[in-house]
């Protein structure tokens, strides 16, 4: 199988064009600086060349405060690169997959999201993405939506390498608390999506590792596991202002995944273990 993934020098593009070379398939990672996806007839000529049998759409405008002051730029990234990629996937009959996030919900309440729940981003970010999922239906029948929250991976920064940085010169840190989601590894998410774009049950999925947890939480767990000491004062979302508002309720229910014979990733903890130990491999 040919798959095309856009954004392959992000995380998890990066993670998926791996997996599937290890697997002994025919993967094409493609980055900004190989085509601009946002010039249409560069994608349709890129596409029409390449002739891939699916295209994971991993390519994203994802600095949420940065969006709120660059809206335009937001808006082509996302809304009109994923039009050309899925207009271009259409011409050539092949599956799409478009990588979404937990901020299309409005972030409020307690209860995991699920992937029927009504939509209701609470920023410039999160309402194009939800465009981009819109434009997708739309135009496509062969098309796979994912949900992702949380990520960190090998190629990019992240939360974990930001708080082992922070480790080495501070041994108190202020981490909010009062925002709740699932840590996501690109290693193992990426293989569940090469497993995902090889079937035909498409539609709108969750995709995260397993438990929720806060920032805090995830930070305290990130020191204990690299058996760093620092202190992690929890505090509120009012206590550390941002740009673009973040939501305090990122759960999202995976059910959907388990109804449709997938198997649900491991606990996040698990993958922290998982991905400090690949982080000091690298090292060496």
């Amino acid at each position: 199988m040919k798959i095309l993934v856009t954004g392959y020098t992000g995380q998890l593009g990066y993670d998926i064009v791996h997996q599937g070379l290890q697997l002994g398939l025919n993967m094409v990672g493609i980055g900004s600086k190989d085509i601009d996806i946002t010039n249409k007839e560069a994608v349709f000529q890129y596409v029409n060349k390449v002739k891939p049998e699916a295209i994971i759409h991993c390519a994203a405008y994802t600095a949420v405060d940065k969006a709120e002051d660059d809206k335009d730029t937001c808006q082509h990234v996302n809304v009109n690169g994923t039009n050309n990629l899925a207009e271009a996937a259409k011409e050539i009959n092949a599956k799409f997959m478009y990588i979404s996030t937990d901020y299309v919900f409005s972030g409020e309440g307690q209860t995991p999201f699920k992937e029927s729940d009504e939509t209701s981003p609470i920023g410039h970010y999160g309402r194009t993405k939800l465009e981009g999922e819109e434009v997708v239906k739309k135009l496509l029948n062969k098309w796979f939506i994912i949900r992702i929250s949380w990520v960190f991976g090998i190629n990019g920064n992240n939360f974990v390498k930001t708080m082992l940085r922070l480790g080495e010169t501070r041994d108190e840190l202020n981490v909010v608390g009062d925002q709740v989601g699932s840590p996501t590894y690109t290693s193992d998410l990426a293989k569940l999506l090469i497993e995902m774009i090889k079937t035909d049950k498409y539609g709108i999925y969750h995709a995260s590792n397993e438990g929720f947890c806060s920032w805090a939480d995830f930070a305290q767990e990130i020191f204990r596991q690299a058996n760093i000491k620092v202190k992690v004062n929890s505090i509120s979302t009012e206590e550390y202002p941002t740009r673009a508002v973040r939501p305090k309720n990122s759960r999202m229910s995976k059910q959907k995944l388990i109804d449709n014979g997938f198997k649900p990733l491991p606990k996040w903890q698990d993958s922290v273990e998982r991905y400090l130990k690949q982080l000091t491999q690298e090292v060496k």
